[in-house]
């Protein structure tokens, strides 16, 4: 019985050592391999056999793609904006031995060296320049952080802005501005309606005193036609005038007696004596 329990004993060591001796790195890895606590060497996808018990993996590191993503976090410009901005980044592991050694941890330090930078970057610029050159900063930010992470074992293959815009409270302040700046125009456009209907009203009024004084001139010359052509057709001076002033005695009857809601007509008492004069002064 103590036997067998030996021999148990001894298989699952013998088990357990090969497990600590015998690796196998998948593709797309790469594991960090230290010996009593230093390091010893970089494992390659594959198969590998380690000391057991003296050498152990102490890192796991991956070597693919990485995408960080960067906060979300708040920009004040040179004008004193507040802007919301992110960013994401693409980044990969070349130097497994700097990546882990290098820093505490490599993904934390490229995403807050990432942010710092954008700050920096976005706190130099004016409101309208920042909303309106993302890719300047782009180009910018990779610029500025592309040393650093190489001194990690990283290569920064790319850098993107995700959003810019303005904070809520930036967001309110330019939406009144903005409906200020639209009440204003409005303002402006109703004054300058009023001024161009005021000033073709003017020359309205001018053209239709223009056009009433050329009548009265018209109608003038036609009266002065009329007295002279009478005056000529009558030899007696006094009789042109009778005529004209008794012609137009009866038309301004005529429109008395025809106008709408007339029932009585006034004649003057000396109607008859001044016709009997006109037609008797005639006669002789």
């Amino acid at each position: 019985m103590g036997g067998e329990i030996v021999s148990f004993v001894l298989i699952l060591f013998l088990l357990l050592t090969l497990w600590k001796g015998v690796r196998i790195v998948p593709q797309g890895e790469e594991w960090v391999v230290e010996r009593l606590g230093k390091y010893l060497k970089t494992l390659m996808p594959g198969l590998h056999v380690l000391v057991p018990y003296v050498d152990a993996v102490s890192y796991k590191v991956t070597t693919k793609d990485l995408i960080l993503d960067i906060p979300q976090q708040e920009v004040i410009t040179k004008d004193n904006a507040v802007l919301v901005t992110n960013a994401i980044a693409f980044v990969k592991v070349t130097d497994t031995q700097s990546a882990v050694y290098g820093v505490t941890n490599f993904q934390t330090a490229v995403m807050n060296l990432a942010q710092t930078s954008l700050r920096s970057i976005m706190g130099a610029m004016d409101l309208d320049e920042a909303l309106s050159s993302r890719d300047q900063i782009k180009a910018r930010l990779k610029e500025s952080i592309a040393d650093d992470v190489a001194d990690w074992g990283l290569t920064l293959k790319s850098v993107e802005i995700q959003d810019i815009s303005p904070s809520p409270t930036m967001q309110k302040s330019m939406e009144l501005q903005a409906a200020a700046e639209r009440e204003r125009k409005a303002t402006v456009t109703r004054a300058e309606g009023d001024k161009q209907a005021a000033i073709l009203s003017a020359e309205a009024r001018l053209e239709s005193a223009k056009r009433d004084a050329e009548a009265q001139v018209r109608m003038a010359t036609a009266s002065a036609e009329s007295i002279k052509l009478v005056a000529a057709s009558l030899p007696d001076r006094e009789l042109p005038a009778m005529y004209l002033l008794g012609e137009k005695y009866v038309s301004a009857l005529k429109e008395l007696a025809g106008a709408e809601g007339s029932r009585t007509v006034v004649l003057p008492g000396d109607l008859l004596k001044s016709l009997e004069g006109l037609l008797g002064s005639r006669r002789g």
